[in-house]
Order: C-alpha cells, then structure tokens, then sequence
C-alpha cells in the first residue's frame, strides 16, 4: 500500500532526514520519499499499517502532519 502525508514543519534536509529516519523504524514500512519541496511523505508499507500509525511517527520525530 501507499500512503501520502501532508507534513508542516520541515525546513532543511536534515529534517527530510529525521522523518524518513521515523518512518522507516516502523515494522511495515517498506520505503519513505519525503520531500522538503512538496512538504510531503509518500509511504511504502504493509495493510497491517495505518495512515495514523504514520502520523504518530512523523509527529514523534517533531513534525505536524496536516
């Protein structure tokens, strides 16, 4: 599945990197393009993961997802 997250708050690559960096240390989550351009995150990942689970993370990491 995929899924695409709006992402408010980042501001440089090493915030690209931070949110990529949560998304993948989910169990599930096959790969993440995050992109500081689109303020965005389109996530790679199995049924059993929700687009809220995705959400808990990016937000854990220091970022709103809108």
């Amino acid at each position: 599945m995929k899924t695409v997250l709006k992402i408010k708050g980042m501001s440089c690559e090493h915030c690209v990197r931070r949110v990529r960096d949560a998304l993948l240390e989910l169990e599930g989550v096959q790969g993440a393009d995050v992109s500081l351009d689109d303020g965005s995150a389109a996530v790679e990942h199995s049924e059993g993961i929700t687009s809220s689970i995705l959400a808990e993370a990016v937000e854990d990491a220091g970022y709103d997802v809108i």
